[in-house]
């Protein structure tokens, strides 16, 4: 077949015919005769072509909706009437259109699939990215992000380019990676408690039906506490004739159930259960700068993330183990039961505070939480009853929220004041 070529077609117009046409004389061609280094040399050949191929497509679709291709048809858009023009789906058309545009404000990815060094679903994967970060970061962020993708690029396909896409942030800023994990794990945390949630009803047959919503790290540690209890009767052995077949699985919702209910009836006079010689506590490691006031988050030995404030409030609380790390990532500090405060200390806490110390509130002793006063634990603070108070969940939660700074008044009380 040969292309035919007027004579004031445009140099793109030309080529496509020409290409349109010698690639139809080659679909017969036979490839018998194509050794080993033939095939390979091709296969990585016409791969970058097709990248370059997909640039220009890019290229004049973007060209073409400036000029309003299509619409004397009747079309609603230049992508509807390309996508059907072609029989391109109408998703994959405006994906195409979507990254045509977005590659205007990326030279360097258009640079790269234009030269063949990239493939498309990469470009994608790399615009995306550096389109996600965060409006704060700083100017030359941005930049730096996309650079250090295109070298990634050369290793790694798509899929593992966009996992390091997603933590790109921490590549090139670590300290921004920071702020902003912190920014977003407080909105989630608000958000989560402010979500919070518990509904219980009783059938009038025995049985009560029930569902909450709790913040995440609520559920990993009540979790943690029922798996501990299942594996403490699967050690003890089920009571009775059951045979091994009838006996449920270890972590069936029959046995959870029951350790729920275990939970109930014990939580507050019995001591959590062992699993692996460890107290079914959860356990969050920080960096000592994230105890004394940094913004880094802490990780809890379930696998999730916290923002630094929530970390320093909960470390005040029993229950629940503080590892402090210093340098890289060396245990300071494994912080242990006897540093919180005892029952007795809680007592007469309550008997001089009356409940919540913070002004205004009138939460009783029952539904507050101790907090060490003055000098905090992270700096070397002791726990008794002279340095500590009693405040609510919500008034502990700001104490250690860094957007507020808090003072006491002449009688005592904690007042808060937002930062400015």
């Amino acid at each position: 077949m040969t292309a035919i070529a007027h004579f004031d077609d445009h140099d793109v117009v030309a080529f496509a015919r020409w290409l349109e046409a010698d690639l139809a004389s080659l679909s017969e061609r036979p490839l018998w005769s194509m050794s080993t280094q033939d095939t390979e040399a091709a296969l990585l050949s016409l791969t970058r072509v097709r990248g370059q191929l997909d640039a220009l497509l890019m290229r004049v679709l973007r060209q073409a909706e400036a000029v309003g291709a299509g619409m004397g048809t009747g079309a609603t858009s230049t992508t509807n009437w390309w996508s059907h023009a072609t029989r391109t789906t109408r998703a994959e058309a405006h994906r195409t259109a979507r990254l045509a545009k977005a590659l205007e404000d990326h030279d360097e990815v258009a640079h790269g699939l234009a030269t063949g060094d990239l493939r498309s679903d990469q470009a994608r994967v790399i615009v995306d990215a550096v389109d996600d970060l965060p409006d704060a970061v700083e100017e030359w962020v941005p930049a730096a992000a996309t650079r250090f993708l295109l070298d990634k690029a050369a290793e790694h396909d798509a899929k593992d380019l966009r996992t390091l896409g997603r933590r790109v942030l921490e590549a090139v800023d670590p300290a921004a990676a920071d702020a902003e994990e912190a920014r977003r794990l407080e909105g989630e945390e608000a958000d989560a408690v402010a979500a919070a949630s518990f509904t219980m009803v009783d059938d009038g047959h025995g049985t009560c039906h029930g569902r909450f919503t709790i913040p995440s790290r609520y559920g990993a540690m009540l979790m943690k506490d029922l798996k501990a209890r299942v594996a403490r009767e699967c050690r003890k052995g089920a009571t009775g004739a059951v045979t091994d077949e009838e006996r449920p699985a270890p972590l069936s919702r029959h046995r959870v159930g029951r350790a729920f209910m275990d939970y109930i009836e014990t939580r507050s006079s019995a001591p959590a259960p062992k699993a692996g010689g460890v107290a079914a506590t959860v356990v969050v490691t920080m960096d000592l700068e994230t105890l004394l006031g940094g913004i880094k988050a802490a990780s809890l030995d379930t696998g999730g993330r916290i923002s630094a404030g929530e970390a320093r409030r909960i470390a005040c609380r029993a229950g629940i183990i503080p590892v402090v790390l210093g340098g890289p990532s060396v245990p300071l500090d494994v912080g242990r039961k006897r540093r919180f405060h005892t029952e007795a200390q809680r007592i007469a806490m309550g008997v001089r505070d009356g409940g919540c110390t913070a002004a205004g509130c009138d939460a009783p002793p029952a539904m507050t939480e101790a907090h060490h006063d003055e000098v905090s634990w992270g700096e070397g603070g002791g726990t008794s009853v002279e340095k500590g108070r009693l405040l609510c969940p919500p008034h502990h939660r700001r104490i250690h929220d860094p957007t507020f700074q808090h003072s006491l008044d002449k009688h005592g009380k904690v007042r808060f004041t937002r930062r400015t």
